[in-house]
């Protein structure tokens, strides 16, 4: 049974084979692995093998694996679906938000953050393939939030996140990302440095258009059971 390290280690490679293909920075791409419904000892197995990113999707299991892990050095990403009643968790648990949508939920995480804790990490969710299942601002709406976003004082506006309609053609994998990366270019925006996009089955994809979060999961940790 190949083991979490050993997974690690391929999803590296991938990585490293991917930026060189795309000439790409070496430190441009920062793996995130997702531990929703993952236990602890694979968390702590990762860990030890040199991941310190993690990405949660439910408020309640994070918090209490963050309490089982708190000697841990592990920085905290919020992946999930934010409710209005959770962001006050959010705002004091977390490192990074990744699925913000609207100015009401920004403002909440930037009133709720607390005072000795540093700017909370946040990027705009888009819903870059305009699926009425997902959530996310539409790409038009983009601009007009980063404005907002950007004038909230305990927020740090890092970037955008997505998740595309599932696609198993290469180029077809690619053009979202690549429609994102360019409006968000365009903008010309200095403050903007992150692209929080590609997962187990779109991870070259991801990269070649510019991701420098990817969020990996399933090709870590196995199949969800």
């Amino acid at each position: 049974m190949p083991t979490i390290a050993n997974n690690l280690k391929k999803i590296h490679a991938q990585i490293h084979h991917a930026k060189k293909i795309y000439h790409r920075a070496e430190n441009a791409v920062q793996l995130i692995a997702v531990s929703k419904t993952k236990p602890t000892t694979a968390i702590v197995s990762a860990y030890h093998a040199g991941q310190r990113h993690f990405g949660e999707n439910y408020v309640q299991e994070a918090l209490n694996k963050q309490v089982e892990l708190s000697a841990f050095d592990i920085t905290w990403h919020f992946i999930g679906a934010i409710q209005s009643n959770k962001t006050k968790v959010l705002a004091a648990h977390f490192d990074w938000v990744h699925c913000v949508e609207n100015f009401k939920i920004a403002e909440r995480l930037n009133a709720q953050r607390p005072d000795f804790l540093a700017a909370l990490n946040v990027c705009i969710q888009v819903n870059i393939s305009d699926e009425t299942s997902k959530s996310g601002v539409k790409l038009e709406e983009l601009a007009n939030l980063i404005t907002q976003i950007s004038t909230l004082p305990n927020l740090k506006l890092r970037g955008v996140m997505a998740i595309p309609a599932p696609q198993t053609d290469f180029v077809a994998q690619r053009e979202p990302y690549q429609k994102l990366v360019e409006y968000v270019k365009n903008l010309k925006n200095g403050q903007l440095d992150t692209f929080s996009f590609g997962m187990s089955d779109d991870l070259e994809a991801a990269i070649a258009e510019g991701s420098t979060l990817v969020r990996i999961g399933t090709a870590l940790f196995g199949q969800r059971i």
